[in-house]
């Protein structure tokens, strides 16, 4: 099978929508990236670092799924990263409250040997040093690397963003972070523009009203499927990464054309992920409940015209 590298956080959330508000429950990118990933026919590794607070419930959980943890590293006598938020009545804008770096601030990144050759290498959100560290460490070039970023280390670490982006093939943002990266308004003119600075492939994520994947002069567009409820929008975006990161995984064709299918992929899977709070609604998913939703994708695309 093939390889699947995850790189990002293993943490803590709590959270607060219009709709209810959690405790500190499980979260972080990497967490809903292995989650999401785990839908596919593939070997996927965590690369992380929590405290020895963390509970061995949830990395059980992850290793339920399939998904390797020897690369997350337990730090005696540590917390793990604390991140709590709270949702505004439209969903799309958040406040955070709390961010506690806590282990995270300290972070040495250690691939496993045996991951040191994957096929595919998500890097998720995380410090751009980090994520050079994890692509330093590779003994084999991967055939696709994929990069999520926000517009924090745009403001802290720009310089070091540059130099990671000119590394990666695909970059995932969403509107306003390409917007901030590219100095372009016009989402065209700035995934053009990013493209420059390296990435083959852009993804922009527009949330509720879907994703735009550029490469060269070609772009796709890939609706959100309109959901009757939405609880928690946490960690949407990298469950559509490990959507997307894990399609491309399992099927070895890296073209425009196969990218589009993992763009839905990646949208099918994110549109669970908000259903509920946190990690719940992707630690009960199953196989059979993904391929209808997919179905219901392909009908929402689907149309006949006459030119």
């Amino acid at each position: 099978m093939n390889k699947l590298l995850i790189v990002g956080t293993v943490a803590f959330d709590a959270i607060e929508t219009p709709f209810g508000k959690t405790d500190k429950i499980l979260g972080g990118a990497a967490t809903y990236i292995g989650l999401s990933a785990s839908f596919f026919n593939l070997q996927s590794a965590i690369v992380s670092v929590v405290g020895d607070d963390f509970p061995q419930e949830h990395l059980d959980l992850l290793t339920s799924k399939n998904i390797d943890i020897s690369g997350i590293e337990i730090v005696k006598g540590g917390k793990t990263f604390f991140w709590s938020g709270l949702y505004h009545n439209d969903l799309n804008s958040r406040d955070t409250l709390v961010t506690e770096l806590n282990v995270l601030a300290d972070f040495q990144p250690k691939v496993p040997q045996n991951y040191k050759d994957a096929d595919v290498v998500m890097l998720g959100n995380l410090h751009p040093l980090v994520q050079s560290s994890v692509l330093d460490q590779m003994e084999k070039k991967p055939k696709l690397v994929v990069l999520d970023t926000m517009n924090f280390w745009m403001d802290c670490a720009l310089a070091e963003l540059l130099d990671v982006i000119k590394r990666v093939d695909v970059i995932t943002i969403n509107d306003e972070e390409a917007r901030q990266l590219s100095g372009e308004y016009s989402l065209v003119k700035a995934a053009a523009k990013i493209q420059d600075m390296g990435p083959k492939y852009v993804v922009i994520k527009k949330g509720e009203h879907g994703a735009l994947l550029f490469h060269n002069r070609e772009v796709f567009f890939a609706p959100a499927l309109p959901l009757e409820e939405v609880f928690d929008p946490t960690g949407a975006g990298d469950t559509f990464a490990g959507g997307f990161s894990g399609f491309i995984a399992q099927s070895e064709n890296i073209s425009f054309g196969n990218m589009k299918n993992a763009i839905i992929y990646g949208s099918n899977l994110a549109s669970f992920c908000v259903e509920k709070f946190g990690t719940e609604r992707m630690e009960t998913l199953s196989k059979a409940e993904v391929a209808i939703r997919l179905q219901q994708f392909r009908s929402l695309t689907q149309f006949d015209i006459e030119i």
